[in-house]
């Protein structure tokens, strides 16, 4: 036996770390496009702001009259925080609260959309804004893998936003 047949070589390239690389990350994909469509099945309708046809005020960034884009289906996993009453100076104000938690991967790559503060969703019969975003789930630890965003929504005030 000569000391070449018993040689270590080194591979062309490393592992992905901790074992994961694109096709698990696929395969995790999947499976939660899998369990949000079709075991948990809850969907919210998705109103985002058209930025273009917007009229944004150029110092302070927001608008008072919004365009929108087409609605869009969006499944998602969604809890209702209940309804919170407050009294304050003009009277007594009742909203609803909830939190929605969508797949990032999914609006991204598949449905091209990008949630943002501003943007409206419809769940049930009630318009909700978007208050309020977090990216608080990575894959494996990963810093760059990120791959849940959860929106805080309220109810949005009557005559603030229009569907049609």
């Amino acid at each position: 036996m000569s000391s070449s047949d018993n040689e270590w070589s080194r591979p062309a390239a490393p592992p992905p770390p901790l074992f994961i690389g694109d096709k698990e990350k696929d395969l995790a994909k999947n499976v939660a496009d899998e369990i949000n469509e079709r075991i948990i099945g809850q969907t919210v309708i998705y109103y985002p702001i058209s930025i273009e046809h917007t009229n944004f005020h150029p110092v302070y960034g927001e608008a008072i009259e919004k365009s929108f884009l087409s609605p869009i289906r969006v499944h998602a996993l969604v809890e209702w925080s209940g309804n919170k009453t407050r009294s304050g100076k003009f009277g007594v104000d009742r909203r609803s609260e909830i939190s929605i938690k969508f797949h990032k991967r999914r609006l991204t790559e598949d449905q091209d959309l990008y949630v943002r503060i501003g943007d409206y969703v419809l769940y049930g019969d009630i318009h909700y804004e978007i208050v309020e975003l977090e990216e608080p789930k990575r894959m494996y630890g990963q810093i760059d893998n990120r791959y849940e965003i959860t929106a805080k929504c309220i109810t949005a005030r009557e005559g603030k936003f229009n569907a049609r």
